[in-house]
């Protein structure tokens, strides 16, 4: 288990959902991964914010119904932890970016900003204050890590540079080859982990982001992929990528969507009974 207290800028801190029906999202959630979902927080607009728990600490978030400018369709988004929202915003536009939505006041205390990189894969920077981020990562039941899907891998290879100081390294995987993004000094994941533990994100191989807009997905780790995708299609959900294998890693993994047409992946990690 990886129980985490604070994460430093440049490195992806917490995921959340934004969904029509945060009631059924939550059912479908605790049934997968095991996730506590206290009672909702209302919101200034009638909506709803749930911070979801494992063992009694933060691991992601529900918010419902789905806010304005976000497009309609229910997705997972990925949040960067910066020293400055402001600051951060404005290196992104200088590198090509969008700024899809300025700083604000964070529901989660702090400050963020929805940002798209120059091939539209948007995501958040946080200004962290009170909320420090997912407090449980990398086991069952918890976010592990979020992936770039994108046709121009070199111009995205740019931009996260700039604006956060990420580096490269590529390794193979199976058939593929895989782009990590690291943060040099930068010490997280698990050490029996099959990446070096200063990777902060990964980079779907050429050839992943065909057909596809460009977008970051986000992988859960569980014990059993099988049976997450035997509870989606129960729930109405779909099986996007029926559970695989992944040879000499150890690892099995399945793509789902969930009851509202969240995509996401679900991942055995290797030496997990």
């Amino acid at each position: 288990m990886s129980e985490r207290d604070g994460f430093q800028p440049g490195v992806p801190c917490w995921v959340e959902t934004w969904q029509d029906d945060g009631d059924a999202a939550a059912e479908y959630y605790g049934r997968i991964f095991g996730w506590e979902a206290g009672e909702p927080l209302s919101r200034d607009d009638g909506g709803s914010f749930r911070i979801c728990k494992l063992r009694g600490r933060e691991v992601a978030a529900i918010g419902s119904p789905i806010p304005d400018p976000a497009p309609p369709v229910p997705s997972w988004t990925t949040f960067i932890q910066v020293e400055s929202a402001e600051r951060s915003a404005e290196k992104a536009r200088e590198a090509g970016g969008t700024v899809i939505v300025e700083p604000m006041e964070s529901l989660e205390a702090g400050s963020i900003a929805i940002v798209a990189d120059p091939a539209g894969a948007a995501f958040a920077i946080w200004e962290q204050a009170k909320h420090t981020g997912a407090r449980v990562i990398n086991e069952p039941g918890a976010w592990a890590m979020s992936m770039l899907v994108t046709a121009d891998p070199e111009r995205a290879v740019r931009f996260y540079g700039e604006v956060f100081g990420w580096e490269t390294e590529t390794f193979g995987m199976a058939d593929a080859e895989i782009t990590m993004f690291k943060l040099p000094g930068y010490v997280g994941g698990e050490p029996e982990q099959p990446v070096p533990r200063d990777v902060v994100a990964t980079m779907a191989p050429a050839g992943a982001a065909e057909g596809a807009e460009a977008h970051w997905s986000v992988d859960f780790w569980t014990g059993d992929p099988d049976e997450a995708a035997r509870i989606t299609e129960e729930m109405g959900g779909r099986v996007l990528a029926e559970p695989f294998d992944i040879p000499d890693i150890g690892m099995r993994q399945a793509n789902l969507a969930d009851p509202q047409g969240a995509t996401f992946s679900v991942t055995r990690p290797p030496g997990l009974d």
